[in-house]
């Protein structure tokens, strides 16, 4: 009896082992090794594996399988030392010349100085869209985890699961999405001394040689593509990722990484883009977005262009403004309010002074805001605010300063532009809510001209297609005050000056005294 219960023991032991390697997955299982023969290892059962880099060859493996979507988790440990000329590995990409990539890359360094995190995202072959990063510890001590989460919605790079990088679907502002290739996961450890450190200054030091970085713990909660093609088993397999964003905590989180460790952004690199004309922002159920001018200005002539979000845009904001801050602040507004589809935008105007508005103006278009582009302008001097779409006047808010009325007239003002959720009021009073089964909902911006005083360091009036500032005094003339006329009789749809309800105890001042307002 003993020796038939220590039989049954250990084929009790044996089947627990052979669960808990399939639970945790193998490397001869997912993967092969691609290149450099026995620099790449696969050790402990399958469960670990190494790549080494020597003055002759890398090595390289690759998954199996290839995946159209999901989220794709790998523990490394980086090449410690003197790293620098090397770079390690871990991506997705399709083949070929219209090939789709989303990168990991590791760009070494000579010791004591940090590790390089390299993202990119190429889809149809483009890439060009780097986020550079230094780590808050050190990736050669002890294993970490680096994750890439693939939907259809958007990219996010995570690190020990703190989001570092989203790359969003922009794919209806014409910004390639890697949606329709399916990729393989490639990792990889080569010699790239031309480029990889302080730009190549820094080459590999060959005494050092082989260099090892090892790989483990490889999770694929993924979307199989090919033959049996099913989602792969995975400690997380609720398919999650495929509508994954951040919550409060991760935008929280991603904040921090790209402040504090964040060193290069392709999308703030002018020299290497100096035809950045255009600009997209996205709003999804996670986060909006947003972008300010680098200078302060005080007074001038502002000129945007915007196409707007198309479809059903019920409860989004769009925003083009000037602002200073505080809770004192000066604003000038063009908030577009977006609707049901079929139904128009509203379009929001304010003015803040000494940090208080309710000035407000809403008009409906004569146009689709959203078919084309079309130049919405802020004229901003000491006597007037204009507010013009396309050069028509649909706006004026004279300066009463006189009659007690507050103007905007000392505080310097930055460009802010957003794309935000308001759903709370911004559509039908709040009755229509955002439907997030549209989302990212996207807005265009383009040829921003400021003809402005520009307030700060070295401040001069920037340069313009009108340098003259003959906004210094613009006004109406007879043509502006029958455009203006025609706009505010067809087509405004709210004036705070005949509001009673809102102002029983009277209208503000100007009202009374300004035609136009």
């Amino acid at each position: 009896m003993a020796k038939s219960n220590s039989n049954l023991c250990a084929v009790v032991l044996l089947i627990s082992i052979l669960i808990v390697a399939a639970s945790a997955g193998s490397f001869y299982d997912d993967m092969d090794i691609s290149f450099g023969g026995e620099r790449a290892k696969i050790l402990n059962g399958g469960q670990d594996l190494s790549l080494s880099l020597d003055q002759y060859s890398g090595s390289g493996f690759q998954s199996k399988h290839e995946y159209l979507f999901g989220r794709f988790d790998m523990q490394l440990k980086l090449v410690p030392g003197n790293s620098a000329g090397t770079v390690t590995t871990f991506y997705l990409s399709s083949q070929g010349a219209g090939h789709d990539e989303i990168d990991f890359e590791f760009l070494g360094n000579s010791t004591g100085n940090p590790y390089t995190i390299h993202t990119n995202v190429y889809s149809q072959g483009k890439g060009n869209k780097e986020q550079q990063f230094h780590l808050w510890f050190d990736p050669t001590a002890a294993f970490h985890t680096y994750t890439i989460v693939w939907n259809s919605l958007r990219i996010i790079f995570l690190i020990d699961n703190i989001p570092v990088r989203v790359f969003n679907n922009n794919d209806a502002a014409g910004v390639p999405f890697p949606k329709s290739q399916p990729m393989r996961v490639y990792a990889s450890l080569w010699n790239a001394d031309d480029w990889a450190t302080q730009g190549g200054r820094v080459k590999t030091d060959w005494t050092n040689a082989p260099f090892t970085a090892l790989y483990r713990k490889f999770n694929a909660n993924a979307k199989k593509v090919g033959p049996n093609s099913v989602s792969t088993s995975s400690i997380n397999d609720n398919q999650s990722w495929s509508t994954q964003g951040l919550d409060a905590a991760g935008r929280n989180r991603i904040r921090w990484v790209q402040t504090k460790h964040m060193i290069y952004n392709y999308c703030n690199d002018r020299k290497r883009f100096p035809n950045g004309q255009d600009l997209s922002l996205s709003l999804d159920q996670y986060s909006g977005s947003g972008f300010q001018s680098k200078h302060e200005y005080l007074f001038g002539r502002f000129d945007m262009q915007l196409k707007l979000v198309p479809g059903n845009s019920a409860g989004t904001v769009t925003t083009f403004y000037l602002s200073s801050q505080g809770a004192g602040h000066d604003e000038i507004d063009f908030e577009f309010l977006g609707n049901s589809t079929g139904n128009p935008y509203t379009i929001h105007t304010n003015v803040y002074s000494q940090g208080k508005g309710n000035k407000e103006q809403q008009f409906h278009l004569w146009f689709d805001p959203t078919a084309a582009f079309h130049t919405y302008t802020i004229v901003w001097n000491s006597l007037r605010i204009i507010f013009l779409i396309d050069n028509i006047p649909v706006r004026v808010f004279n300066n009463n300063d006189a009659a007690g009325v507050p103007f905007p007239k000392s505080q310097p003002m930055r460009v802010y532009a957003s794309l935000w959720n308001a759903d709370d009021w911004a559509t039908q009073g709040g009755r229509v809510k955002t439907d997030w089964t549209n989302a990212p909902f996207t807005a265009l911006y383009r040829k921003f001209n400021a003809n402005a005083k520009k307030v700060g360091p070295n401040s001069v009036s920037t340069s313009s297609i009108n340098d003259n500032q003959s906004w210094s005094t613009q006004g109406l003339d007879a043509a502006g005050r029958n455009r203006i006329r025609w706009v505010q009789t067809k087509h405004m749809i709210y004036n705070y000056c005949n509001d009673r309800k809102r102002f029983p105890n009277g209208i503000s001042a100007e009202c009374k005294t300004s035609r136009f307002l």
